[in-house]
């Protein structure tokens, strides 16, 4: 029976080790909230912004892309209200005086209440002496600042999760969410300006110059990817919540009319459910989540949120996408603010007027973090060649597998090639030669090549980082000119003629 694993410590395990996501600067301790996406990540990640362009863009006639500014002249954020009103909520301790988001606090609360903690051998409420999950030790610092001692010492806080400890945090203030910095060469002249927040604006004031240099018409979307930056306070939960992020986002300009702007957000709403779906992402871990009144952002006529459920790794329905209606809000504000006529004419209707804005925002970082966790799968080794299994720890033997169930499309190793031994020049010579032939086909590419260790263990290292197909020289290649393909989902393996195999995978791709 295959075992399917969501827990958030393993796929963190299982990044660092194998190359997907690295700390930000680890050798100087790091910092919080950021992070280096290794040789397999950047694949990964490449991949899902490859598969919204060809989506959004290439497949499309109404979409023409961009690619703006990080920095932009602050007046944008202050026309755009990201200055005034781009905030979280914010509680201090007054134990510690370390500032939290008010509804983590709520959150941690929540989770107290329903929390089991498992004693170890000693008898003592010392921290240390506490099995502790990766859910519960996260909520280490709430319990801290409830219990008003700011001491390891929580039985109490255990026991009675929410007694008498809401006193101990100020009332929720306003915090802006902008990174800031600096520019000019002379101290005293400095400019303030802001690292965006959203990659959204730097498209909006883009608008007239995408209306007088291409051939667009209304409906017509821009797409972007980018980097966006934020102050988080408390970033969290690997690379879900981080100081510096990439978005892939979709703005789409429609009539300002009610039921034009209805039909075009359902359908939006409607395409980025099925992309997700498409790239092999279960039905019954998504779902759609409307904003309440009083959650919406500043500019939002309606939102809704795409959720991924987190609940077995003990983090419950995270949002990854946001499909929001702005309205003219954003239009309008620049309008306001720069004096520039943002307006589009209708030549059929002889008009002009502030189209209505559906946008389509993801988070590239937290797709590529939920395609991983719901790729990763636990199942019991089967017999392979080359492969010995063992259920005894330490043995160096393997008891099972794991398998990153990726996509094709999104797996950083389109294939690998092997030679079966790699003290035997013949097979090392036939193997570098198909390794060659495969890696000039774009649909192919990246080709993994891996000569070490035995076969079994190969095949394993490659079900671990998502390769679909393994293929493997070995003698019988010598004598027939054939080599074995492996499926890393079923690990059943065809032999097939050297000079099919290309065309073979890239069917398998296409």
């Amino acid at each position: 029976m295959v075992d399917k694993i969501t827990n958030l410590e393993k796929i963190v395990s299982l990044a660092k080790r194998r190359g997907f996501i690295y700390p930000g600067s680890e050798i100087y301790g790091g910092l919080g909230g950021t992070w280096d996406y290794g040789p397999l990540g950047v694949e990964l990640k490449n991949n899902i912004k490859k598969a919204f362009w060809q989506s959004m863009v290439y497949g499309r006639d109404d979409v023409v892309g961009i690619d703006t500014a990080i920095l932009m002249n602050p007046k944008v954020w202050e026309a755009s209200g990201h200055v005034k009103a781009f905030t979280d909520p914010l509680v201090e301790c007054k134990i510690c005086h370390k500032r939290f988001r008010a509804d983590n606090v709520t959150e941690a609360k929540e989770k107290l209440k329903h929390m089991v903690f498992t004693k170890t051998s000693s008898i003592s409420t010392n921290v240390t002496s506490w099995s502790l999950s990766q859910e519960q030790s996260e909520i280490l610092p709430f319990i801290y600042c409830m219990d008003g001692k700011n001491k390891h010492d929580f039985k109490e806080i255990v026991e009675n999760p929410t007694k008498d400890k809401e006193h101990n945090f100020t009332e929720p203030k306003k915090f802006n969410l902008l990174v800031e910095a600096k520019l000019g060469v002379v101290e005293d002249a400095k400019q303030k300006v802001y690292l965006r927040g959203e990659i959204t604006q730097g498209v909006h004031v883009n608008f007239k110059n995408i209306l007088d240099s291409t051939r667009v018409q209304i409906p017509f979307g821009i797409a972007q990817i980018g980097k966006a930056f934020r102050n988080e306070i408390t970033p969290g939960n690997f690379t879900f919540r981080s100081r510096e992020f990439e978005q892939m986002e979709l703005q789409y300009y429609v009539k300002p009319e009610k039921e034009e702007s209805e039909k075009w957000y359902e359908y939006w709403k409607n395409e980025r459910m099925k992309w997700y779906l498409e790239l092999g992402m279960k039905k019954d871990k998504l779902r759609f989540r409307q904003h309440e009144e009083g959650e919406r952002a500043h500019y939002a006529k309606d939102a809704w949120d795409i959720e991924y459920d987190l609940s077995a790794s003990g983090g419950g329905w995270k949002e990854f996408e946001g499909i929001h209606n702005r309205g003219d809000w954003d239009l309008s504000q620049h309008q306001k603010h720069s004096g520039v006529d943002m307006t589009y004419f209708e030549p059929a209707k002889n008009k002009k007027y502030l189209p209505y804005i559906i946008e389509t925002s993801g988070g590239v970082d937290r797709a590529a973090l939920f395609f991983l966790i719901d790729a990763y799968t636990e199942e019991p080794a089967k017999d392979e060649p080359g492969l010995q299994k063992s259920s005894k720890p330490g043995s160096g033997d393997i008891a099972k597998r794991v398998i990153l169930k990726l996509h094709p499309k999104l797996a950083p190793f389109k294939a690998a090639v092997f030679p079966l031994l790699a003290n035997k020049p013949d097979l090392v010579k036939k193997a570098r030669l198909l390794y060659s032939q495969l890696s000039i086909h774009h649909l192919l590419q990246p080709v993994a090549w891996d000569d070490r260790g035995n076969i079994g263990k190969r095949y394993f290292a490659q079900d671990e980082i998502g390769t679909p197909y393994c293929i493997t020289i070995d003698f019988e290649t010598l004598e027939n000119d054939t080599v074995t393909i492996r499926d890393r989902d079923t690990a059943k393996q065809e032999r097939v003629k050297v000079d099919t195999l290309a065309n073979i995978l890239m069917k398998k791709f296409s």
